[in-house]
C-alpha cells in the first residue's frame, strides 16, 4: 500500500493519531504534498461524506474523520505554502457569525495560499463588522472568502455579503470613480429599457417602465417582457 492509500485509508477511520505522521512519512519519502491533500485527504472526506449521505454512517463517525483530516493538514501546511506566498495578491477568508466550523475553511485556505495568495485567515464566528474592518486595513485585498456550513447561518451569509456590497471606501471616491459610477448606472438604465422597448431617458419611458415594473413584480407578463422576467427568474 502506498503511503496516500495509507493516509487515506487513516483519514477515513477516522485515527487522528496515525494521520499526522502517516502524511511525514509520505513526504518524507518524495510524495507531492498536494497529491498527498487531494488523493489522499480529501478523496477520503469524499467517501467519508458519500456513506454519510446513503445512511452508512452518521455524524459522530463524519466529524471523527474529519478530525483525523485535520490532524493531517496541519503537518502537510508548511509544504503547500511556496516561497511565493502573497505574490498573488492578498485574500480575506472566514467563517460567518454564528458557524463554529473550519473544517472547509481551512482547506480552502490552504490550497489558495500555496497557489501564491497571501491569506488573511479571521477564523470562526466573525460578524461582518470584523471582516469589514479588516478589508479597510487592506485595501489592496482581491478576494473576500466566506464559508457556512449550518443553514442556520446562511442569513447571516447573506447579510455579510450585502454588508461588503455596500461598501464605499471614502478615500476611493474622486470625480473620476464617481462618473464612472454614474456612467455605470446610465447605462444599467439605458440596457434595461432596451429589453422593455422603450426610451429609458425620455419621461413617457419612465412612466411605461414604471408600469412594465408593475407587471413584472405582479407576473403579469408576455412576450419580451416574460424573457426579461425569466431572465432575472423574478
Amino acid at each position: 500500500m502506498s503511503k496516500i492509500n495509507e493516509v487515506a485509508e487513516l483519514v477515513e477511520k477516522g485515527k487522528a493519531k496515525l494521520v499526522g505522521p502517516a502524511v511525514q512519512e509520505a513526504i518524507d519519502e518524495g510524495d507531492d504534498p498536494v497529491a498527498i491533500l487531494n488523493d489522499g485527504m480529501i478523496s477520503a472526506m469524499s467517501i467519508v461524506g458519500d456513506k454519510f449521505k446513503n445512511g452508512e454512517i452518521f455524524v459522530p463517525e463524519m466529524l471523527v474523520a474529519a478530525r483525523a483530516m485535520k490532524k493531517g493538514v496541519e503537518v502537510l501546511k508548511p509544504h503547500l505554502a511556496s516561497g511565493s506566498t502573497g505574490a498573488l495578491g492578498k485574500v480575506i477568508i472566514a467563517t460567518v457569525s454564528g458557524d463554529l466550523h473550519d473544517i472547509g475553511k481551512n482547506l480552502v485556505a490552504m490550497m489558495i495560499e500555496s497557489a501564491g495568495f497571501e491569506v488573511i485567515d479571521l477564523g470562526v464566528d466573525v460578524p461582518a463588522a470584523k471582516i469589514i474592518e479588516c478589508y479597510k486595513e487592506n485595501p489592496d485585498v482581491k478576494i473576500i472568502a466566506l464559508s457556512a456550513l449550518l443553514t442556520t447561518t446562511m442569513p447571516a451569509l447573506k447579510e455579510t455579503v450585502e454588508a461588503l456590497s455596500s461598501i464605499i471606501i471614502g478615500e476611493q471616491v474622486n470625480p473620476k470613480t464617481l462618473g464612472a459610477l454614474l456612467a455605470h448606472f446610465e447605462n444599467k438604465i439605458m440596457f434595461q429599457g432596451f429589453l422593455w422597448n422603450v426610451n429609458s431617458f425620455d419621461q413617457e419611458g419612465v412612466q411605461l417602465g414604471k408600469v412594465l415594473a408593475k407587471r413584472v413584480l405582479a407576473h403579469d407578463t408576455d412576450g419580451a417582457l416574460k424573457v426579461y422576467s425569466d431572465l432575472l427568474n423574478i
